[in-house]
């Protein structure tokens, strides 16, 4: 498999619904409506959408107030339509598979302004990657790649993940429910009512556990995110990127926002967002809800991309009026062993007021599309 046909899978397929679903005209399962998922089932693989990923980043603090930003990720890229391997020749191989699973990990050490980042990718074969499901002794999802894991069970998670430079050995609970996006997880991501994925989140996960980084080990406690979402649908000719917002404030409020770029640099109106209060009531923000202002800017000394790197954030039906900005100029992935796109994916102060009470918080940016077009087609 190419590296570009790696970039377009992982990065351009908008995810789908597991329940209201048909083949599209690729052949691959395609959307059709609401997604209703059901956990804890719907935490494992759906097999027969094109691309799938569990996306976990957090903001952690060591004991010595240390500060750091962590990401991992699993992506799950289906090769061939369901049935293909009927066609298969005969007799079979171990190695035969539809699956290919790429991983990318990264550590923000903020005070010693200093950006890690590792990527891997193996087969989904021969016990070297995929997503389990087990009954015993606990319901629980696990998702892997060789040795980076994430861990699903019914009221707690974990991951692990070990480079040369930095890993980490952490667990999380979630402090509320999964939330849905969209309607019933249904979020629409095109003009096209099938441009959409199946798309939740936990919102807010406490995490304790240790980082180890320069050959120290370091006790860490913070707060985290975790997205999952799977498609089988292109990201739309006429978009170049997204900027995605998770932020989790001090009041136990949560807000995403997704805003999808246009070439002629204007957002799509499918750009959306959620904003979750501290009960874990869910208010869904459509695009004209959501005034986004950059204030500043970067430029990558090794893509010479150039990103935002500052935010004037506006939600008036909330009342909320907040600045963000990234806790590390450089936190620019470049994953050119698994899907050769570099994004900028970073830890974030937010600080502001809602409701005409002061408010501050963290969460994480991602940009896509800045240091190369997301516009080639499948």
């Amino acid at each position: 498999m190419t590296t570009t046909l790696v970039i377009l899978s992982i990065f351009l397929c908008f995810f789908v619904s597991p329940h209201s679903s048909h083949a599209d005209d690729s052949g691959y399962t395609s959307i059709a409506g609401p997604c209703h998922p059901e956990f804890p089932k719907d935490h494992g693989a759906h097999p027969g959408y094109r691309t799938e990923w569990w996306y976990y980043t957090g903001n952690v603090h060591g004991e010595s107030g240390e500060r750091f930003g962590f990401q991992l990720t699993f992506f799950r890229r289906q090769l061939s339509p369901p049935g293909a391997e009927k066609e298969w020749p005969k007799p079979g191989s171990a190695w035969r598979t539809q699956q290919l699973f790429l991983a990318h990990a990264a550590l923000s050490d903020i005070g010693g302004k200093h950006f890690y980042h590792a990527e891997q990718m193996a087969r989904g074969a021969l016990g070297l990657a995929g997503v389990r499901s087990e009954a015993e002794p606990q319901s629980q999802v696990t998702v892997f790649l060789k040795d980076w894991a994430a861990r699903l069970g019914p009221s707690s998670q974990s991951l692990e993940a070990k480079t040369d430079d930095f890993g980490f050995s952490l667990s999380l609970i979630p402090g509320k429910d999964p939330v849905l996006h969209g309607e019933s997880g249904y979020s629409l991501k095109g003009r096209m009512p099938e441009s959409a994925s199946c798309y939740y989140s936990f919102t807010r996960l406490e995490v304790q556990g240790d980082l180890a980084l320069k050959g120290k080990t370091i006790p860490v406690h913070g707060t985290a995110w975790m997205d999952h979402e799977f498609s089988s649908a292109a990201l739309e000719p006429d978009l170049m990127g997204w900027d995605w917002l998770s932020l989790q404030f001090e009041d136990r409020t949560e807000l995403m926002i997704y805003l999808l770029r246009r070439k002629d640099g204007t957002y799509s109106t499918a750009s959306a967002g959620t904003f979750v209060d501290a009960s874990g009531k869910i208010t869904h923000l459509d695009r004209e809800a959501i005034r986004l202002e950059v204030t500043d800017h970067w430029k990558s000394p090794h893509s010479r991309a150039s990103y935002p790197a500052g935010w004037k954030l506006r939600i008036d039906s909330l009342q909320l009026d907040v600045a963000v900005v990234p806790n590390l100029e450089d936190q620019e992935m470049q994953t050119q062993e698994t899907t050769d796109v570099t994004y900028w994916e970073g830890s974030v102060t937010a600080k502001g007021s809602v409701r005409g009470k002061p408010v501050s918080g963290e969460g994480y940016v991602e940009l896509t599309g800045y240091a190369k077009p997301l516009d080639a087609p499948l």
